[in-house]
């Protein structure tokens, strides 16, 4: 999810789309909590460890 939101966020800013700018910083944020949380130790969708 971090990758897909850094793509997103260097597509959207290399052709000036703003949606795509905006979606990869939600997905970038999104990724990056869902991996401090599976770091912690907490489950995350039935799953010990996310990826």
């Amino acid at each position: 999810m971090i990758a897909l939101g850094i793509i997103l966020l260097v597509v959207g800013f290399l052709t000036g789309i703003s949606i795509l700018w905006t979606i990869g910083i939600v997905i970038l944020v999104i990724g990056a909590i869902l991996w401090v949380l599976g770091a912690a130790g907490h489950a995350i969708g039935g799953r010990r460890h996310y990826w």
